[in-house]
């Protein structure tokens, strides 16, 4: 807070407490020359009389009593512009105190698990529950409650992966976080019509009817430029993000506007590293809840749907 800022606050708060106690001095008695309570020639019929009465001494000693409680405060707490208080609290300070507490009741939790390979974890219906809480927490806002994904989130539910499913590939995503960038290649492939050739070859590749002429043309100048990253046969490469477009799995779409969007604009897909958010132990559990939703019939873990 600057000093103008400070001496603003200052100004404010001696104003209202002084302000305070000059309005009860002023009401708190009567005067000599004031008229009795009962001549306020305020009456109602007949015999109901308005009457103009200074407040109890035990109420105005309350309010004073307030008072003096708002200066100790203000003695001991920040409040008084640039004045820190005596007692040294900030809010900073009680954050960093009730964090430090969650965090010695959190490690006391996942004590047991440090360590623990993805797929230990994953047969512990325990640590699945708690994994199932830290991917409701952090997870769930792109991938869904239910892990299903929705359009340009996966599905974390089936046996499809981009970056593969592996335990040590699973936590290398939870930990590190994972960027799929596809560059505009509109240029690259040739112009609109290029685009509309391999956008038509790419459909043939999951077996959509298409037109065979463009569909040859679109294959030469898929080989060419989009081979790099998703193969010659289109069935991706994991060590890059890109996806198999050969199965029926798509995260955008498969319709032919949709897949000309991806290649005229590109796609840029990017899941943040929450190893420093949630820190080693937590984001391995939650990486152990999704790997048991895909593989725990197989491997025997109690998945926790």
């Amino acid at each position: 807070m600057s000093n103008a800022w400070s001496w603003y606050v200052i100004a404010i708060v001696v104003l209202n407490v002084v302000g305070c106690v000059w309005l009860l001095w002023w009401t708190g008695k009567r005067r000599p020359g004031d008229p009795a309570p009962t001549d306020t020639s305020h009456v109602w019929d007949g015999d109901i009389t308005e009457y103009n009465k200074p407040m109890p001494r035990w109420w105005i000693i309350l309010f004073y009593l307030t008072i003096i409680f708002s200066i100790a405060y203000l003695y001991w707490y920040p409040g008084f512009g640039n004045y820190a208080g005596s007692s040294g609290w900030t809010s900073a300070k009680e954050l960093k105190a009730d964090q430090d507490e969650a965090d010695q009741r959190l490690a006391a939790t996942f004590a047991r698990f440090d360590g623990m390979s993805i797929d230990q974890i994953a047969k512990d219906p325990d640590a699945l529950r708690i994994g199932r809480s830290v991917f409701g927490n952090y997870c769930s806002t792109c991938h869904g409650s239910d892990a299903r994904g929705a359009k340009g989130f996966p599905n974390l539910t089936d046996d499809i992966w981009h970056w593969g499913g592996t335990p040590q590939q699973i936590e290398q995503t939870v930990m590190n976080g994972r960027t799929a960038a596809m560059p505009p290649l509109a240029a690259a492939v040739g112009g609109d019509a290029g685009v509309t050739e391999v956008a038509v070859y790419v459909q043939s590749l999951t077996g959509q009817k298409v037109d065979p002429a463009l569909a040859a043309a679109g294959k030469t100048r898929f080989a060419g430029i989009c081979a790099a990253c998703h193969g010659p046969d289109g069935k991706g490469n994991m060590a890059l993000g890109a996806p198999d477009l050969t199965d029926d799995y798509w995260l955008y779409g498969s319709d032919f506007d949709t897949i000309r969007e991806g290649i005229v604009n590109g796609r840029n897909g990017n899941m943040p590293a929450h190893g420093p958010i949630l820190g080693e132990t937590r984001a391995r559990m939650a990486a152990a809840y999704v790997y048991s939703l895909s593989h725990g019939k197989d491997d025997g873990a109690s998945g926790v749907q």
